[in-house]
């Protein structure tokens, strides 16, 4: 069974962050960089992590980190037809 399938059926759901650093030989200038994973919401501790990560071994001091996060397994949506068909 695929691991990503088994994650989103134990709550995990696909996280998108944009991190927004500021350049280490230009301190002047915002760069931005989008990271995306599956991740537990609302703790996210894979995106902590990775943060954790970024500011201990990179250059980039972080400016702003923005999080979106979506759950791709959720139960089906119904919708009502808004007429009658007759068939032969």
């Amino acid at each position: 069974m695929d691991r990503s399938f088994v994650a989103q059926l134990n709550n995990y759901r696909i996280t998108t962050a944009e991190i927004l650093y500021w350049m280490p030989d230009h301190k002047h200038v915002l760069q931005s960089y989008i990271w995306q994973n599956l991740d537990l919401a609302p703790r996210f501790p894979n995106l902590s992590k990775f943060l954790d990560f970024w500011e201990r071994n990179l250059e980039g001091k972080l400016h702003r980190v923005r999080v979106a996060s979506a759950q791709l397994i959720k139960p089906a949506e119904f919708g009502f037809a808004c007429g009658l068909y007759h068939l032969h």
